[in-house]
């Protein structure tokens, strides 16, 4: 006899009582749908699961499993408290894509809460938050593990490039088949251009082999190119490189920025793939700079540590220095074979993404005319592309009027597109269920957020009014949003005296006789915004001067193009 559960990662429904096991329903999150197929289609190998506690533990001192066996990074199965509550070792999960469609099984042999701050500094050297591995650890990742041995149903299904994605044993037949026996495998998150084509075309002639294209097109660096605009970029470099001599394929996996561990990590998973050597760039996999202005990683630190297993793990790397153009030249260069007298030129990241963003030209000896085009249809200046509004701050600060007022004010300049966001209004329409409770308040700000992304995203406004008091479901917003256009935190600091006098609703005057619990300034905390965009206090600035504020910050940062200073807004205060 068996109990069936369901659970959608919030709630439990019972199916059916017995006296045996239980089994649950989990939806994997984007990052555990990258970890479930690398599992399931043995990239990952030699691992058959997520990890149990006592492999978890050594991976992080020693980078090897219990069995002694090289794995320099964590896979495990993050849950939140409440899912983890419900769970026993010996259940059953289910694990199900985002469409419920199932896709493994895992009986649960271990459970456990791990210590974050120690796993944030084995694995990425650091706890400084400006890290998005360690971000996504402390913030997004659910506070217990579990470990257990997948069976599988079917990988995760994609609708797009079929023809790039392989498995590791399909990739080796295609290998095989064509005659490769050398193939050395180019590992990237970021579009290519001249600089990595002669860094590739350079190592396979070193090497006497191929070359295998192997982006990453499962999670990536907040800010990264999107990974259809890169496999775009990647099908029209090609053409370019010799013919026979060359190879795409897409990986799905979900980086974590670990520097010399991934670098690591990376060549293990290449080699499950077929490859015979791996190229190792200057700071490989790192997430550039610390909040010191530091960079996380040594550049070179990756291909150091790399080299010391190259032989235990039976690929060879091919280390390589920063390429730059050479003027005089009219060729690319390693920074090694530039001589004194000879002017090298460079383009950066954030360099380029300025000049696609301000519609500038890019210089032919960077990149072929095609990519940039490509890249111009991704790096919209930000007037063409959607942003969100998110007014935050106490009861009465000023939320509601301003999200009104600055809806008018931009109408009136000619702006169509624009959605106002109430929490209050979207409560009693997406959220009647719901009350006032820490995790009911966040899944209502959490909602907004998700309407705001879908606005957002197809370049429409979203101006959100809130009181979200808490800071990380305000983060969660963020990046949900910032991952389609702009995101404009606005916090009205209006002081709680401030806001009580005005008191629209006659909350406060509950509260302060006890008759309201849980309301947020008084006996409910709320977490101030400790960067936002714009802050305003209400209290010593009209709406015409606050609205003002707003347009200014628009005109400037170029979310809006055109001057609308002449246009006036009569409003009441």
């Amino acid at each position: 006899m068996y109990t069936f559960c369901i659970k959608l990662n919030s709630k439990i429904d019972i199916l059916a009582h017995g006296d045996s096991m239980m089994f649950f329903k989990w939806i994997v999150t984007p990052r555990q749908r990258c970890d479930l197929e690398m599992l399931l289609n043995e990239a990952f190998a030699p691992l058959t699961g997520f990890l149990t506690q006592a492999d978890y533990q050594s991976v992080l001192t020693s980078m090897r499993l219990q069995s002694n066996k090289l794995w320099p990074i964590p896979i495990t199965l993050d849950v939140n408290d409440h899912f983890a509550g419900e769970i026993n070792l010996g259940d059953i999960i289910e694990l199900f894509d985002f469409d419920n469609t199932l896709l493994a099984r895992m009986q649960v042999s271990d459970k456990w809460r791990p210590d974050k701050h120690s796993e944030a500094l084995k694995i990425f050297n650091t706890t400084d938050r400006r890290h998005p591995g360690v971000n996504y650890l402390l913030h997004t990742a659910g506070t217990w593990y579990l470990g257990g041995t997948i069976e599988k149903v079917q990988i995760p299904k994609h609708f797009d490039f079929i023809n790039y994605r392989h498995t590791p044993e399909s990739l080796k037949r295609l290998f095989l088949s064509l005659g490769w026996e050398r193939i050395v495998a180019f590992q990237t998150r970021n579009p290519i251009h001249k600089a990595h084509m002669e860094l590739t075309q350079r190592a396979a002639e070193d090497i006497h082999g191929n070359i295998l294209i192997h982006p990453v097109v499962g999670m990536t660096k907040p800010g990264d190119v999107d990974y259809l605009t890169r496999v775009h970029c990647y099908q029209k470099i090609l053409h370019h490189y010799p013919a026979n001599k060359s190879l795409l394929s897409l990986l799905p996996l979900a980086m974590r920025m670990a520097g010399p561990r991934e670098a690591l990590w990376h060549a293990l998973i290449r080699k499950n793939y077929g490859c015979t050597h791996f190229i190792i760039g200057r700071d490989h996999a790192g997430p550039g700079n610390d909040s010191q202005g530091k960079s996380f990683y040594d550049p070179y630190a990756a291909q150091k540590l790399v080299a010391q297993y190259q032989d235990e793990i039976g690929i060879s790397i091919v280390p390589f220095q920063e390429m730059v153009y050479v003027k005089e030249r009219r060729t690319y260069c390693t920074q090694n074979e530039v001589q004194p007298n000879e002017t090298t030129l460079t383009i950066s990241g954030t360099e380029l993404r300025s000049a696609l963003l301000n519609e500038q030209t890019i210089p032919s000896w960077y990149s072929f005319p095609e990519i940039i085009e490509e890249l111009r249809q991704s790096y919209l200046p930000k007037y063409k592309k959607g942003f969100t509004i998110f007014f935050t701050g106490l009861s009465g600060a000023g939320k509601t009027v301003l999200s009104q007022a600055l809806f008018a004010k931009l109408r009136a300049y000619g702006i169509k597109n624009i959605s106002v966001l109430d929490s209050d209004v979207t409560r009693r329409v997406l959220g009647q269920e719901i009350g006032f409770s820490k995790a009911d308040r966040n899944l209502n700000i959490r909602r907004l957020g998700f309407v705001a992304s879908e606005i957002t995203k197809v370049g429409g406004i979203a101006i959100c009014a809130a009181i979200a008091p808490y800071a990380e479901t305000r983060e969660e917003n963020r990046h949900l949003i910032s991952q389609y256009g702009g995101y404009i935190e606005i916090y009205l600091e209006t002081s709680f005296t401030e806001c009580a006098k005005r008191d629209t609703k006659g909350l406060y005057a509950q509260a302060l006789r006890g008759e309201l619990k849980s309301f947020t300034g008084y006996n409910d905390p709320y977490e101030t915004p400790l960067y936002p965009e714009i802050r305003i206090d209400t209290s010593v600035k009209s709406v015409d001067e606050s609205i003002k504020i707003i347009t200014d910050f628009l005109l400037r940062e170029a979310y809006i193009k055109e001057n609308i200073k002449s246009l006036s807004l009569e409003v009441n205060a």
